[in-house]
């Protein structure tokens, strides 16, 4: 399953729930928390029996975004796991304590309802989570880090600027390589979705860093994810000339190569060789 974008939408907002399946999203993430005014917060919650399959009609994987608080944590992931939810994004997480609690408490109505575990993307948005980043994404069924811009700057005493958050999410993202998962996000606050040049720019950016997928919160964004997480042409022909030129060089016994001038050796092979092979997935997926 490949995510490049993964679409926020408000969980009280029917509207935005059922254009959400047409907006071309790899994933879309149904949101009970931040999005989501207090006094709406149960009933986003009780619709989500109807939102989690109205969002996800056509074949993307939701997910839902619940609520950190104590008396609406598990309540919220209930309902979610219910309505047949891919997985949930799990807010405010300082420790794997939290998603132990979780999986714990989901298992059992796992069991009953007879489908998979939900997986769980841990929202880090705090010093104490970004350094116990690592343990956190040893966690169960921990499908993918992310960072949460606009909590990590608060927390942190700062702004939600670029130059702030890049080291915090940087150190997200490596807890994520480190521990095999998918690591989302970018390097620098989703909120300012009108600057679409410097979302694109942020995009390019967090694909050259290594990141997965990004979300959003408008759909206008969408389309500038899958594009800058996506190969290139450029960076096709570039990754099939290598490994072209490498089968070539190992055939005649020779290790490290050039390719157009520039030194090749096995970790720029293997780059090449991962791109081609998200780019074949794409195209089986697009076609």
């Amino acid at each position: 399953m490949i995510i490049r974008s993964l679409l926020y939408v408000p969980g009280s907002n029917p509207r935005f729930i059922e254009k959400a399946h047409a907006r071309g999203a790899d994933a879309i993430i149904i949101d009970l928390e931040d999005a989501v005014a207090p006094s709406m917060k149960t009933p986003a919650r009780e619709a989500l029996a109807e939102s989690v399959s109205m969002a996800g009609r056509s074949g993307a994987p939701v997910l839902v975004r619940i609520n950190a608080t104590d008396d609406r944590r598990f309540a919220d992931a209930e309902a979610a796991c219910r309505a047949g939810a891919f997985g949930i994004y799990i807010p405010k997480v300082d420790s794997a304590a939290v998603l132990v609690a979780m999986a714990d408490f989901l298992a059992p109505i796992e069991a009953e309802l007879g489908r998979e575990p939900m997986v769980f993307v841990p929202l880090i948005e705090s010093p104490l989570g970004v350094l116990g980043a690592l343990d956190i994404a040893r966690g169960p069924r921990v499908f993918a880090l992310s960072g949460g811009g606009e909590d990590l700057a608060t927390a942190m005493g700062g702004l939600p600027l670029p130059q702030v958050l890049s080291l915090p999410k940087q150190m997200i993202h490596l807890a994520a390589r480190a521990a095999g998962v998918r690591s989302f996000g970018l390097l620098r606050t989703v909120a300012d979705y009108n600057d679409l040049d410097g979302m694109r720019a942020a995009a390019i950016e967090a694909r050259q860093f290594g990141f997965d997928g990004a979300s959003c919160i408008h759909p206008s964004i969408v389309a500038t994810l899958n594009t800058a997480f996506s190969p290139s042409e450029a960076d096709i022909a570039w990754a099939s000339k290598v490994v072209a030129a490498d089968e070539q060089a190992a055939s005649g016994g020779i290790g490290a190569h050039t390719v157009d001038g520039k030194f090749v050796d096995a970790p720029i092979v293997s780059r090449a060789r991962a791109l081609l092979a998200l780019a074949s997935t794409l195209e089986h997926n697009n076609g």
